[in-house]
């Protein structure tokens, strides 16, 4: 992508009305738009970032038998008063609307009773069991504070995944393949090392369910963190007891704030039930399906990375979910060999890798635009370095700068 040809600009100022990092940095980059308090618009750069995550996350879901499709956003009244979801009183936060025929629907703030009103068509037999399916789909909230950004809106971009399973042990064997899951997207992501195992509380289903936490100034939660076992332990469940039946020691706790970026948790027949979601064993008994739930929201992820990973120049994205790897900064020249260099390098590396900062100013402002949008890999075609084939890679994480020649290039695709 040329940046001549992209129509979003940067911003010297964050929006006033922003108090998140993740927000004031993505705003001034250009990555989103904000239409209103907790709705974001992704704007070319942050569509790409979503997508990078996207891929990621779906990648490691087919891993491990995840089966991709796709839930309506509207939601049947008659389905949720199966499980007495529909009522305010029990769940406060729907976005409800009329339609002309006099009927009402809701727009989803979760899957559970859609996932449970499908499979109910299609599981009969053990013999259709397991099955894991996942989509990725916009989900709404009517939340009455929306803050931190794109961490927490009114409206968000999730990947949502629930396991049907024929009985409690088929259930654990897959709830352990999904927390490896989880953690190696979060590696891939760039923040796994700031990322923990936590035990939360499980409801009324299972003695605990897991979050994972990234350690983060702006987090709202307060996990306590075992380093030497990569696990910790949410507040909310934190006493003596707890601590013990982990076998972790309350000296090795360090108490830190972090943002949950992920949770799984075993739903037992809660939403089987209502649906009379059964199948017949091997005897031909009916049985309850059994269920857990896996979610990720991906603009939730999106701005963890910029909390943990920016400095006061802008925004430092990790190579994997990175809009582009390389950002070519062409320092304008009368020479026509620079602009020659600068191009020929940008097809060289390829369209889809590099973003190529061809406008026509001054060397200043191109080098703080391209901190602030924070790819990986800075090369700076000059006049002083053209003329010798050299070009300059600068690394923005570490802030190192080397000379490299045109066939070096290559070692870094």
């Amino acid at each position: 992508m040329k940046q001549s040809q992209l129509f979003t600009k940067t911003r010297r100022e964050a929006p006033a009305d922003e108090t998140a990092k993740n927000a004031q940095l993505l705003a001034r980059a250009g990555y989103i738009h904000k239409e209103m308090a907790g709705v974001y618009s992704y704007l070319p750069l942050g569509l790409r970032v979503i997508k990078k995550i996207e891929d990621i996350i779906r990648e490691e879901m087919n891993a491990i038998g995840g089966i991709e499709m796709k839930t309506s956003i509207f939601q049947n009244k008659e389905v949720w008063e199966k499980s007495n979801r529909w009522d305010d009183g029990v769940v406060e936060i729907w976005f409800k609307t009329k339609l002309k025929n006099g009927g009402e629907v809701g727009l989803s703030f979760t899957n559970e009773e859609a996932y449970s009103n499908i499979l109910k068509q299609y599981v009969n037999s053990y013999k259709d069991l397991p099955v894991f399916p996942y989509d990725f789909k916009e989900i709404f909230r009517n939340e009455a504070r929306s803050k931190s950004g794109v961490i927490r809106g009114r409206e968000f971009y999730w990947k949502a995944l629930y396991s049907f399973a024929k009985d409690e042990t088929e259930h654990n064997a897959f709830y352990e393949k999904a927390k490896v899951a989880y953690q190696n997207i979060f590696k891939r992501a760039g923040i796994g090392d700031l990322t923990y195992l936590t035990f939360a509380s499980g409801g009324t289903f299972s003695k605990f369910s897991h979050e994972f936490q990234t350690l983060a100034e702006a987090g709202e939660d307060t996990i306590y963190v075992d380093e030497k076992k990569s696990v910790a332990v949410n507040k909310e469940v934190y006493n003596d007891e707890v601590i013990e039946s982990l076998g972790l020691k309350k000296n090795d706790l360090v108490e830190k704030t972090a943002i949950e970026v992920g949770n799984i948790f075993t739903l037992g027949t809660k939403f089987s039930e209502p649906f009379d979601l059964k199948y017949k064993n091997e005897k031909g008994e009916d049985k309850l399906v059994f269920m857990g739930s896996y979610g990720i929201g991906l603009g939730r992820l999106m701005g963890t990375i910029i909390e943990v990973m920016s400095d006061d120049k802008g925004i430092i994205w990790p190579e994997a979910v990175a809009p582009f790897k390389f950002h070519i900064i062409e320092i304008p020249s009368e020479k026509p060999e620079v602009k020659k260099m600068a191009e020929k390098i940008y097809k060289k590396i390829g369209e889809s890798n590099t973003l190529y900062d061809d406008r026509d100013l001054r060397a200043g402002e191109k080098f703080a635009d391209a901190d602030l949008l924070g790819m990986p890999y800075q090369i700076i075609v000059s006049e002083k370095n053209a003329d010798f084939g050299k070009l300059e890679l600068k690394n923005r994480k570490t802030g190192k700068t080397e000379m490299i020649s045109e066939d070096e290039i290559g070692k870094f695709l």
